[in-house]
């Protein structure tokens, strides 16, 4: 494998060290971490491969356009941002197509509008994010039971200051409640 084929962050495997992965390069050698600790590597010569798969654009045989979709839908997806339309479902009726104003008192300054819909996604992440964080320290096992009732104690406060916006919800059971979910 020649230097230029490899990069920072790169999974390689080595005949004898195994996995690891690329640190750093020099104009004839990589830095590379294994298990068993970090090994500088001529990769010309020591008979380093690539761990995981790679492309060679050049032969290409589907669409640019089509190539770049596939490429941008998937890292959307392994980032997590594709629109979840899922949580609508919670949306009370009455608030489908609305939208929040946000009107500072100061009459120079512009209003901020904003879809219902994104706004009420935000608090259906939020509190889902509390359920993950409460059923993490519930079952972490590096927190003692006082420690485990100070920060569930956190979660019921949170809990608490989000009941305001429980009128969004179509259903009382994915409310916010003051003793968390």
């Amino acid at each position: 494998m020649n230097i230029t084929d490899l990069h920072i962050g790169m999974k390689v495997r080595h005949p004898h060290y195994g996995v690891g992965v690329v640190k750093s390069l020099t104009e004839h050698t990589a830095d590379i971490y294994f298990d068993e600790g970090k090994r500088i590597v001529e990769p010309a010569t020591c008979g380093l491969k690539a761990e995981d798969a790679q492309a060679d654009i050049e032969g290409l045989k589907i669409p640019l356009k089509q190539f770049v979709r596939e490429v941008v839908s998937s890292a959307i997806s392994e980032l997590g941002l594709e629109k979840d339309d899922r949580y609508l479902s919670e949306l009370a009726a009455r608030w489908h197509k609305g939208t929040l104003i946000i009107k500072p008192a100061d009459p120079s300054l512009q209003a901020k509008e904003v879809p219902l819909e994104a706004f009420f996604h935000k608090i259906v992440m939020m509190r889902n994010n509390l359920r993950v964080l409460e059923q993490r320290i519930n079952g972490s096992e590096t927190l003692n039971s006082g420690e485990k009732f100070d920060w569930q104690q956190y979660i019921t406060k949170c809990y608490g200051s989000m009941t305001t916006f429980n009128v969004f919800f179509k259903d009382k059971e994915s409310h916010f409640s003051g003793s968390g979910n």
